[in-house]
């Protein structure tokens, strides 16, 4: 492995244009692997190491489930998920909470606005449980009910919980994780090589997979009707999972995952780019990646790939 994504460690992605000049230009890496974990393709340094953010939450997930916790198909993308926060969204987070005999008062997740337009023009003022995270938050408080450790604890990362993720996290991207922050949240976010999180990412959403299964089944619950995650799934197929600060993640059904991260944090090329790398690669339709993309374009710009 190497050190932090920068510059030198990146290639240009991708150009914006408008009115046919060159507006902005996207720097970053991509890594594409395949259901075995090699790489397939790669463009930067597959082994810059970065923040995975909330693409982890597929990580996460899956710990919760090693753990013992039986959710339902729905509880199980939410415990996943980056959600708009809409009265469906916070329906299974509190369905979740309930079923470990909880409320929202013991989520630790920082209070927001939803990120739905409409769900957040009804909201009277922010709230933990319409956080995006909440339904993650949900998962580790279930997780550690279920095994009788403490609540109060559970961003700790000495927790058993935590402690569970983190062993994960390192065994599914096959590396050692070599430094451990704090996400936006407040849980432990460890980082990862490019190559790592998209191995990772493969090794619990693929078809077949409990997790993998259940987002192809309920997308909108990953992120939000007409949100690009949801979009994306809905429309190819693929598991789709952003995180902050211009990180995405895409899993074929057999396996393959790409793992995309802009240098400048903006998300404007990350869908492009991964959908691309599976073009080309025979993974993904040409014309159903170009339709998938023209639902989610700026229709004043053109966004023209670099590589």
């Amino acid at each position: 492995m190497t050190g932090p994504l920068d510059a030198a460690s990146s290639v240009e992605l991708a150009v914006v244009e408008r009115s046919g000049w060159p507006e902005s230009r996207h720097l970053g890496a991509a890594v594409l692997v395949g259901a075995d974990g090699g790489i397939l393709r790669a463009l930067g340094d597959p082994d810059a190491l970065v923040y995975p953010r909330s693409t982890l939450k597929l990580v996460q997930a899956t710990a919760v489930a090693r753990l013992g916790v039986a959710f339902d198909a729905e509880e199980t993308v939410l415990s996943a998920a980056s959600h708009a926060g809409t009265p469906a969204h916070v329906a299974v987070v509190e369905r979740m909470l309930a079923g470990a005999g909880l409320d929202a008062a013991a989520l630790q997740c920082p209070p927001d606005w939803p990120g739905d337009p409409a769900s957040r023009r009804a909201a009277s003022r922010p709230e933990r449980i319409t956080m995006n995270c909440s339904g993650k938050h949900s998962g580790f408080l279930a997780a550690a009910v279920m095994n009788g450790w403490d609540t109060a604890s559970y961003l700790d990362p000495e927790h058993p919980v935590q402690r569970a993720v983190l062993a994960l996290a390192a065994e599914l991207a096959g590396e050692p994780l070599a430094h451990l922050g704090v996400d936006g949240c407040g849980a432990p976010v460890p980082v990862l090589s490019l190559a790592g999180l998209a191995r990772a990412a493969s090794r619990t959403a693929r078809a077949g997979t409990a997790l993998g299964d259940a987002i192809r089944a309920h997308a909108w619950a990953l992120d939000g009707p007409g949100r690009a995650n949801t979009v994306v799934i809905e429309r190819t197929g693929l598991i789709a999972k952003l995180g902050a600060e211009g990180v995405l993640v895409l899993v074929t059904p057999t396996g393959e995952a790409v793992a995309v991260k802009s240098l400048d944090g903006a998300h404007r090329a990350t869908t492009p780019v991964a959908l691309e790398l599976l073009v080309r690669e025979g993974l993904l339709d040409q014309a159903l990646a170009a339709s998938t993309l023209a639902e989610l374009a700026d229709p004043y710009t053109t966004l023209r790939l670099a590589f």
